[in-house]
C-alpha cells in the first residue's frame, strides 16, 4: 500500500478558533483553549493518520501586532509555517471586520494556490446574509480555493473542512508514528493545561506574563497500589505583584489553579495525579531572548 501525507497549516488572528480547529480535527485537547489573544504561544503539531493517509496539522499563534521580542517570535513561527505546507486554512472569526492584519496575512501568501478560507463562528450571526456578504467581500480580497463557514463550537461544517483538506494529500512516507495524535513532549502539554487554567481564572494584565514549565514528571506506586503521577511545575510571571495575584489570599488562586487543572491532567493521562506548583518571578522575561528560549517558546528552541 503506497502512503500520503499532508501538511496542514492553520493560521489567522487571535481568538478566530483556529486551536479549536486542530482539537476538532484531532479528536484530542492538544491546544488550549481561552478567550484571551495569544494563548498559542509556539506551533503545535497535531496529527491524524486514516488508513494509507497521515495528515499533520500545524496550530499557529494569532498574529498580532507584536509588542516584546516573545510576540516578533510568534508572527515568525506564523510565517514560516506557512512555507512548504500541502495546505492553509485561514481561520477567521466571521463576525470581526476584516482588518489590517487579516490584510497582512492574506499579503503574505502571495501567489500561493493553496489556501483554503474558514469562517468561524457562524453559530453567532443571526442574520445568515451577512456571511453570504462576507464570503463575497473575502473573494474579491483572494483567489481562495474554498471559502468554508463552519461552528467549531457546533461541530458545523467541520465535516466539509474535513472533504477539502483530503483533496492535497500527496504520496510519501508517515513522518510520525501512526498511533500518534502530537509530537508534543507531555511536559509540554501539562504545562500548557495549566497555563490554559490561569489564561482563564485570572485578569486580563497577568496571564499574558505566565509562562509554565514542568520541572519533574514521574510515576509511582503509593502504598494503596495506585499508579501516580508526580508532576512539578513552576509558573513565572514578571512582576512580584503578579505573583501575588497568581497565589491569591491565602493561596486561594493557586489551590483553584492546581484543583482545576489536576482535574484536566488526570483526564488526559487517564492517571492519578499528584500536582504541586511553584510561583517564580522573572521580570520582564518576554523582552529576554535567552528566557523565551529556556521556555521552549522562539523558533529554534526545542520543546522541553
Amino acid at each position: 500500500m503506497n502512503t500520503k501525507i499532508e501538511f496542514i497549516a492553520i493560521v489567522g488572528r487571535a481568538n478566530a478558533g483556529k486551536s479549536s480547529l486542530l482539537n476538532n480535527l484531532v479528536g484530542e485537547k492538544i491546544a488550549m483553549v481561552s478567550s484571551k489573544p495569544q494563548t498559542t504561544r509556539t506551533r503545535i503539531t497535531g496529527l491524524v493518520t486514516e488508513n494509507e493517509t497521515q495528515y499533520v496539522f500545524m496550530d499557529t499563534p494569532g498574529v498580532h501586532k507584536a509588542k516584546n521580542k516573545l510576540g516578533e517570535h510568534m508572527n515568525k513561527t506564523v510565517k514560516e509555517s506557512v512555507t512548504d505546507v500541502d495546505v492553509i486554512l485561514m481561520v477567521v472569526d466571521v463576525t470581526k471586520n476584516t482588518n489590517e492584519i487579516d490584510m497582512s496575512l492574506i499579503g503574505g501568501f502571495k501567489k500561493k494556490d493553496n489556501v483554503i478560507l474558514i469562517l468561524n463562528k457562524i453559530d453567532l450571526v443571526q442574520d445568515k446574509e451577512q456571511i453570504a456578504l462576507r464570503i463575497a467581500e473575502m473573494s474579491a480580497l483572494y483567489d481562495f480555493k474554498a471559502i468554508i463557514p463552519i461552528s467549531v463550537l457546533e461541530n458545523d461544517g467541520v465535516d466539509i473542512v474535513w472533504d477539502e483538506i483530503k483533496k492535497y494529500a500527496v504520496e510519501g512516507p508517515h513522518y510520525f508514528p501512526d498511533d500518534k495524535f502530537t509530537d508534543q513532549p507531555e511536559r509540554v502539554l501539562a504545562g500548557e493545561i495549566i497555563r490554559e487554567k490561569i489564561l482563564n481564572l485570572m485578569h486580563e494584565e497577568v496571564p499574558h506574563g505566565i509562562a509554565v514549565t514542568v520541572e519533574e514528571m514521574s510515576e509511582r506506586v503509593n502504598r494503596n497500589g495506585e499508579d501516580i503521577l508526580d508532576i512539578s511545575a513552576v509558573i513565572y510571571c514578571e512582576r512580584d505583584s503578579h505573583k501575588g495575584m497568581v497565589i491569591g489570599k491565602n493561596g486561594t488562586m493557586l489551590k483553584q489553579i492546581g484543583k482545576l487543572a489536576r482535574e484536566d491532567l488526570e483526564s488526559f493521562f487517564e492517571i492519578k495525579v499528584n500536582l504541586q506548583c511553584w510561583v517564580k518571578v522573572k521580570e520582564d522575561w518576554r523582552n529576554k531572548e535567552g528566557l523565551i528560549r529556556n521556555f521552549g517558546l522562539s523558533n529554534n528552541s526545542t520543546n522541553m
